[in-house]
């Protein structure tokens, strides 16, 4: 145990905990929970960092699973993996694939674990998928007195329904059984395409392709899409300075610079905007499922992100890149859509869901930004991802999720002194 000054990637929210706990196995982590319990400490779990929010921070016990990331068991015959809940999306990938293995799904980034992705409810995108906890089968849930208990549809399907996305509120996850599918090919075409002829025929694009996002510049008329759909070929891996040149030199440096000079001279963004929905365009790829959906961020931001019902998709983008001109803001908007699930505290539970996220460079100012993004999500009932900023309270949040009362039930069950409970918790899931 050693105490230590906690930071996220973003480098936007940090804590000091009383104590900091990397354990060895599910043994050890019992021990650390229940001393910690008994002196009254919170608890929190600290994943990859990449949550934009307080959700981790805490003045009591963080909790480092780093090293609870081994796979424990492959069923190919059922397509099922057990690994423990410290393992990396994309550690866990290169893996499942020795076995001919892959997730259905991912997001753009991979560097979450399995169990920090999962809580939050982040997503990749697919109007036909799920979001990334949907690939649970089982969970096993250590609770403040030691005690594990392994959630699915039929041990518990109240639980289980609570504690696929529960950002950590009723105890700390250290397994999991994924359902997975077999390894699968995709090619990926990035092209500009003008915003109005992606609005105006949203459902062909979105439809029409497995996976389908695309990037917005408020002051750019060009859009920057991706299709990613499944192909019968062999994969076609990118040569080492091609992958360098695409996704670190121009995705990620040369973006870099054109941040800077936006925040150092703000009148130059309009024309930021215009290049950089150029520059990252027109690409093609042919490769495994998990190096196709996830791409290297090096470039530090903050981040909004709100899912509303996808058929207020293209009226929300307009609004929203409205919003984005009154701002000075060098980065674009990312629209995404998820296929709806049952979590109870699942941001796209129970509808179509459009995605829609806005980001701000680091060391220029986001909260009047976001303000004035959140006014738009709040007319279309957004939910707001439950790692990335927002300013929502559990009085705002209750009316947007049916199942509001029933998650809260399983809460008080399975941590009814508020172990796991920290100001972010309090915040929006209430004491």
């Amino acid at each position: 145990m050693t105490k230590n000054t906690w930071v996220n990637w973003a480098g936007g929210q940090r804590c000091t905990p009383a104590v900091v706990a990397v354990p060895r196995d599910v043994d050890e982590l019992a021990e650390v929970v229940v001393t910690s319990a008994q002196a009254g400490r919170g608890i929190r779990v600290a994943g990859a960092g990449h949550s934009f929010t307080d959700a981790v921070l805490t003045d009591g016990t963080l909790l480092d699973l780093h090293k609870l990331n081994r796979v424990l068991d492959v069923d190919t015959a059922n397509r099922q993996v057990r690994v423990e809940a410290g393992i990396t999306l994309n550690a866990a990938s290169p893996l499942l694939h020795d076995h001919g293995l892959a997730f259905p799904n991912l997001g753009d980034i991979d560097v979450q674990t399995l169990a920090g992705a999962t809580a939050t409810g982040t997503h990749g995108t697919g109007a036909r998928l799920r979001n990334i906890s949907a690939a649970l089968a089982s969970l096993e849930v250590l609770r403040a007195d030691g005690t594990r208990v392994e959630l699915n549809a039929e041990t518990d399907a109240e639980a289980w329904r609570a504690a696929r996305v529960s950002i950590g509120a009723l105890g700390v996850v250290t397994a999991a059984t994924l359902q997975l599918e077999p390894s699968f090919v995709l090619e990926s075409i990035e092209k500009p395409v003008p915003v109005e002829e992606v609005l105006t025929n949203l459902d062909h694009f979105v439809d029409s392709n497995d996976h389908f996002e695309f990037f917005a510049f408020p002051h750019a008329k060009q859009a920057m899409t991706k299709a990613n759909n499944r192909v019968d070929a062999p994969e076609e891996p990118r040569g080492r300075f091609s992958e360098w040149l695409n996704d670190i030199v121009l995705s990620n440096h040369f973006y870099d610079a054109l941040c800077r000079l936006g925040r150092r001279i703000p009148a130059t963004i309009p024309s930021i905007h215009r290049t950089a929905a150029f520059a990252g365009s027109n690409n093609r790829q042919v490769d495994r499922s998990y190096r196709v959906f996830a791409t290297p961020r090096l470039v530090k931001f903050n981040e909004m992100e709100y899912a509303i019902e996808r058929a207020n998709a293209a009226d929300a983008v307009r609004e929203i890149l409205e919003v984005g001109k009154r701002f000075a803001t060098p980065m674009p908007i990312e629209v995404r859509w998820v296929a709806p699930d049952d979590a109870f505290l699942s941001p796209a539970g129970g509808r179509e869901t459009c995605y829609i996220a806005v980001h701000q460079y680091e060391g220029m100012e986001w909260e009047p930004y976001f303000h004035a993004c959140e006014e738009v999500f709040n007319r279309y009932a957004g939910r707001p991802h439950w790692g990335k900023r927002h300013f929502q309270t559990a009085e705002t949040l209750a009316p947007r999720y049916p199942n509001w009362a029933r998650f809260a039930a399983v809460r008080k069950q399975f941590d009814p002194t508020g172990v796991f409970t920290n100001d972010y918790v309090r915040r929006v899931l209430g004491e």
